[in-house]
């Protein structure tokens, strides 16, 4: 009888699966999206997104996959680019630091204002 039912859409991000989202890619930015001859292998990477997805779905409001997970990660730098070039002239693309400033002040990652 499910089967006849239509698929319904998984409830939105709350703001504690949206803080954590943005941490741990933060924390491991380097191997998600190094270029070069040192960045990780899909492999490495499907493992970093299986580790994240650990993390956050014990604040989940419903199970998240891995692709929703990227998903998330793509509208909110999608985001955060926009409103950068509402704020400043050039829409030069955000470096992925920048994107802490969607967290709130007391949850902020270090790097989100460019200190190492």
């Amino acid at each position: 009888m499910a089967e006849d039912s239509p698929k319904r859409r998984k409830a939105n991000f709350n703001e504690a699966e949206t803080e954590v989202l943005i941490e741990q890619v933060l924390k491991h930015e380097r191997l998600l999206f190094a270029a070069g001859p040192g960045r990780a292998s899909p492999g490495q990477k499907r493992k970093v997104w299986e580790l994240i997805r650990h993390k956050v779905n014990p604040v989940a409001a419903c199970p998240r996959d891995v692709e929703d997970l990227k998903k998330r990660w793509r509208d909110l730098k999608r985001r955060d680019r926009s409103k950068l070039c509402r704020l400043s002239e050039g829409c030069a693309p955000p470096g992925p630091a920048a994107l802490g400033l969607l967290l709130p002040p007391a949850r902020r990652h270090p790097r989100a204002y460019g200190s190492a």
